[in-house]
């Protein structure tokens, strides 16, 4: 039977392979249709046919490869890890590797199970190649000198559940309704909460101010993914994640205003909120520190074998040990005045978590139901797998960096208005739940005008509350104070005696 060739997406019994050709023919015929692809020294793997005389169908070569013990007949013994032993190269079996890599090509030629190869493939690589058994894992050599690319050719394409109108893209979401119209309760409760103590520090009653507009659903939807078990070590924009495990608006006003009812008891600056009741470490301005502490927290989680994990949040202007340690970026396009375009030249965050070994998803960030069912997939894998995971969130900046900051300067303002409106991540989720007949109007007009009293009268409370004393800046630290401790608070009274006038007079000594 004269040899054909066919579509390589042929059933595997459709077309038997019939080697009668010469062995320069099969070579030159290989060539033409595969390129050259490294052949060398096919003589081995031609001569194994019998001399021409050799029958095969596509069927009997799975028979073969299904049969392990026909594949690796007179083969070594497979490799077995070595993860931290030698670092001396292994050499490939003489002519093993020049026969599969012929069998290869005939295959793809052809057509075959290539799943069913592919397996069988991975069994026999060792035998392959030279390779250096390196701390960490086997490096294979290569006899071509290739540079990884610097970028890919195609970017990470980015999980989203709701298109930009809140309808849902396709299939359906294990979301019930008590959680989304909490999800989503909160969600413009920060939004109103961020209006109201924007103004307040635009009228002086408090020295600072940093909001979250824009950024509601990481806020809220990876809040929600979490239990009240899990550490948070934020940055400084996930006031949200505090608003969802039970944070009140007055325990937000009095440490934004600084008064004895604060939990940092004054000692940090506004919207610097902590709680160790809710598991939310304090909020520290210095980028990126928060990092390695989550880390840390993370590996003692997994030492005591508790069935909880840290998430920490950075943002693209800030990037293991195996520990279970959520990384999510809020990727919201400015580092203060810096485009992300200026920060680096890769492809987001997203790409960074495969150079450190760390599994990496990118999702849209003002996606609230992308958000949650990705960090609730995402705790899942770290703690039953004890694994670190890097969620990049591609999202939008829309407020200033912080009332320090006025935008307009560096970005147009066209830009930040599409976000506001066109893609603001409240009004996408509030479209799905309503399609949902779980919100309407009224709803959202008593929600809004009830937190906007509850905010005003907290705010109002906060300011009459007397301030922290003076001896309260150096508590909590150590047990007993130390000298110099005392000597500078004792330098400080003085100082305050002599230049009251510097200081504010509602400050109890």
């Amino acid at each position: 039977m004269p040899a054909q060739s066919h579509d390589s997406d042929a059933g595997t019994d459709a077309y038997p392979l019939c080697v009668r050709q010469s062995r320069n023919n099969i070579i030159n015929h290989v060539k033409s249709k595969m390129g050259l692809l490294g052949l060398t020294n096919l003589s081995s793997s031609v001569s194994s046919l019998n001399n021409d005389h050799s029958t095969l169908s596509t069927a009997s070569l799975a028979r073969d490869l299904r049969n392990e013990s026909s594949v690796f007949e007179n083969k070594p013994t497979l490799y077995r890890t070595r993860r931290f032993e030698s670092t001396k190269p292994h050499q490939s079996d003489d002519g093993f590797a020049e026969r599969v890599k012929f069998w290869e090509i005939i295959i793809g030629m052809y057509g075959f199970d290539a799943q069913l190869y592919a397996l069988q493939q991975e069994k026999m690589k060792w035998h392959l190649i030279d390779f250096l058994d390196f701390p960490g894992g086997q490096v294979a050599f290569t006899p071509e000198m290739r540079f990884i690319s610097e970028s890919r050719k195609e970017r990470i394409p980015c999980y989203r559940v709701l298109d930009d109108d809140g309808q849902l893209i396709q299939g359906s979401i294990d979301v019930g309704k008590e959680i989304a119209v909490k999800m989503y309760s909160d969600m413009a409760t920060l939004q109103t909460m961020d209006t109201i103590f924007y103004e307040a520090q635009r009228q002086g009653r408090i020295s600072f101010y940093l909001t979250t507009i824009g950024e509601e659903a990481i806020n809220i939807a990876s809040a929600a993914a979490l239990t009240i078990d899990d550490f948070v070590v934020p940055q400084y924009r996930e006031p949200g994640v505090l608003l969802w495990r039970g944070f009140t608006l007055q325990q937000f006003a009095n440490q934004c205003f600084s008064n004895k009812g604060d939990d940092c008891r004054g000692r940090q600056m506004p919207i610097h909120y902590g709680s160790k009741k809710l598991n939310y470490f304090t909020v520290a301005s210095t980028i990126a520190s928060q990092l390695p502490h989550a880390v840390g927290v993370a590996y003692s989680l997994k030492m005591d074998g508790k069935d909880a994990c840290v998430v920490t949040y950075f943002g693209d202007g800030g990037s293991i040990t195996e520990a279970p340690v959520l990384f999510i970026c809020r990727n919201n396009g400015w580092a203060i005045s810096t485009p992300t375009s200026d920060q680096f030249r890769s492809d987001g965050i997203v790409v960074r978590g495969e150079a450190y070994g760390v599994r990496s998803i990118r999702v849209d960030g003002n996606d609230t139901l992308a958000l949650y069912s990705t960090v609730r997939a995402a705790r899942e894998m770290a703690i039953r797998e004890q694994r670190p995971i890097l969620v990049e969130a591609l999202t939008y900046r829309v407020g200033h960096h912080s009332t320090s900051d006025d935008s307009t300067k560096y970005r147009p303002v066209d830009e930040i208005e599409l976000w506001r409106s066109a893609r603001d991540p409240i009004t996408r989720f509030r479209k799905w739940i309503e399609s949902n007949g779980w919100w309407s109007g009224e709803a959202e007009s008593e929600l809004r005008s009830n937190v906007r009293k509850q905010l005003l009268d907290a705010i109002q409370v906060a300011e009459r509350t007397e301030k922290p004393p003076l001896v309260d800046i150096f508590t909590d630290v150590y047990d007993v104070p130390p000298s110099n401790l005392s000597e500078q608070e004792k330098g400080l009274r003085e100082t305050i005696k002599i230049h009251p006038q510097d200081y504010p007079s509602d400050f109890p000594l």
